[in-house]
């Protein structure tokens, strides 16, 4: 190789490729993006403090506090409502050539890593269960939700909707289980469920119009009860085990919805096929 050819090469790998000065803009979708990773994070920190500050005040023995992980919840759904609106924001608005890879990432922060480390506190400190058996659950919501992002940005249904459960409602039903359940085999194979749901290819309809209306209500009143609840966790444990209940519900049917509504359109194939033949 001449010297020349050696330039030319390190000229080529150095050109840029894309729009480099639009990609360093951030928009108003991009903020939103960044504040859902930092909700992602600070949830993190701030079951990580509780675990540390149980840990050195008791000695070596640790039971999650309630408040901490209401606190962690209603950062979590914080950033889901940054979610919500970041596409809203860009379509309405304008996008930034980075947009759907922030989204991305802060997904992958506040709606993956953040539930998977909420399960290892959850399980991770009793004897009810194995250490290994949680580590494998929680493993399981980040790679399934790393997984159903990626697939997000590579596949397209024919109809629009998601395939696979939405990563920030496999986040709140992973959430759910850990707010309503003990530590136990069933809840963590219920956790893979939840898992197997965001990879599957079962088709999740997306919030839009009135929709997306009930979506952001439904955020609202659980940050409402979950404020309540770190308040006054006696009074305000009733409403979040009933919430929780309607989103584990509500994950559980549309899948159920869907199979009938095949059945429903094989049936219907099969009459069509009759009265022709």
């Amino acid at each position: 190789m001449t010297a020349a050819d050696a330039g030319s090469w390190q000229a080529e790998e150095e050109e840029p490729r894309g729009p480099v000065g639009k990609a360093f803009r951030l928009s108003a979708a991009d903020s939103l993006s960044l504040g859902n990773a930092v909700c992602g994070f600070l949830a993190v920190c701030v079951l990580a403090y509780s675990a540390i500050q149980q840990l050195q005040v008791d000695g070596g023995r640790f039971t999650p506090a309630p408040s901490y992980f209401a606190t962690a919840i209603v950062l979590l759904l914080i950033g889901a409502t940054c979610d919500l609106f970041d596409g809203l924001v860009a379509r309405r608005f304008r996008a930034s050539a980075m947009g759907a890879e922030l989204d991305n990432l802060a997904d992958v922060i506040s709606f993956g890593f953040a539930p998977a480390f909420m399960v290892v506190i959850w399980g991770g400190f009793t004897q009810q269960v194995p250490f290994m058996a949680v580590l494998a659950a929680a493993a399981a919501v980040l790679v399934a939700g790393v997984v159903r992002l990626a697939r997000f940005a590579c596949v397209k249904t024919k109809s629009g909707d998601f395939m696979g459960l939405p990563i920030p409602m496999g986040a709140m039903t992973v959430i759910s289980i850990v707010l309503l359940f003990q530590p136990s085999i069933w809840s963590l194979m219920a956790v893979l469920g939840v898992a197997w749901l965001m990879v599957s290819r079962i088709e999740y309809p997306k919030p839009k119009g009135q929709l997306a209306a009930v979506v952001l209500g439904w955020i609202m009143v659980n940050v409402a009860f979950l404020t309540f609840w770190v308040a006054w966790p006696s009074g305000g444990d009733l409403p979040i085990k009933i919430g929780a209940t309607m989103q584990i519900a509500l994950v559980a049917a549309i899948p159920l919805r869907v199979l009938f509504y095949k059945r429903e359109q094989r049936k219907e194939a099969q009459r069509v096929g009759h009265y022709k033949g």
